[in-house]
Parts: C-alpha cells; structure tokens; sequence
C-alpha cells in the first residue's frame, strides 16, 4: 500500500522495535485501517526464524501487540473524534500459537476491537499466512495521561 500507514502518519519519529517507523532493525509494522478493521501485511525475514522456515513466536508476539495497540489508538481517536490518536499502551495481551507460521512470504495480519470503555480497549487481532491462521491475539490496551512514562513517546 502506497499510502502512509497509522504509524507513518501519526508518530512517524516511533522507535518502537515492532512498529517504529524510524527503527531501521525494527519490524516496522504498516497498520491501514480498513472498514471497522484495521490490517497489514508484513513479510518475515530469515533473521526472524526459530528455526529454518518457521517464524519465531516473540516475533509473532510483537507483530500483534503493536499491531492491536494501533487499533485501539485508531478506535479511540474515532470515537473521540479527534485529529490524532491517543497514546495508547498495552495492558495485557495473551497470543495464542495456533500453528506453525512460515517465512516464505507475507503475513497477513487483522485486528477489531471488541470493547471499548472510552480509555480502554480490547481488541482481537489475527495472524494469517497461506490462508490459515497461525495466532491469535486478545489485549487490553489503555490511552495514557501527561505524566505517564510512555506518555507521547511515540
């Protein structure tokens, strides 16, 4: 996609390892919101292996984590109707392995919030490659104040 993504728009300084867009060594994950969803395709490279063909699952992990947040972020500045998201930061997230994921070419990753109180959000994402699903993600995502660590520090 040719277009900027949530995390080129929005924080395009983020040094975040899953989805800065100023990590040269990061992932560098590209969310686009798409209808009530948000999406993105990444593809793994070699160094991103367990082991020859199979990608790791702290990669996964992080994959989905930044990925969720950038929903909830997404969700929330709709919902406020505001010009930029808030920053938001992960609560919990749990991921759950459903299958090998492979490295030979690109993932497909979606996610949709499934609850929102207005400063917290849960969101389901999904990690997909040859048309099955690899892992799932549930997580709790929360828009942080002035005065809080990560406080913009995306």
């Amino acid at each position: 996609m040719s277009e900027p993504s949530l995390q080129e728009r929005y924080a395009p300084h983020n040094a975040c390892f899953g989805c800065g867009p100023s990590n040269d060594k990061g992932l560098r994950v590209r969310s686009f919101a798409k209808g009530d969803a948000v999406v993105a395709e990444w593809t793994p490279a070699p160094h991103h292996e367990a082991f020859p063909g199979v990608l790791n699952g702290g990669i996964i992990g992080s994959l989905l984590d930044c990925h969720c947040n950038w929903t909830a972020a997404w969700h929330l500045m709709n919902e406020r109707r505001a010009e930029t998201p808030p920053c938001t930061v992960t609560a919990d997230y749990a991921i759950s392995l459903k299958r090998p994921c492979p490295t030979d070419g690109p993932l497909s990753l979606s996610a949709k919030v499934v609850q929102s109180d207005g400063t917290k959000v849960i969101v389901e994402g999904v990690l997909e490659a040859g048309g099955k699903v690899r892992a799932t993600c549930r997580g709790t995502f929360v828009a942080v104040e002035p005065g809080h660590p990560a406080y913009h520090r995306w």
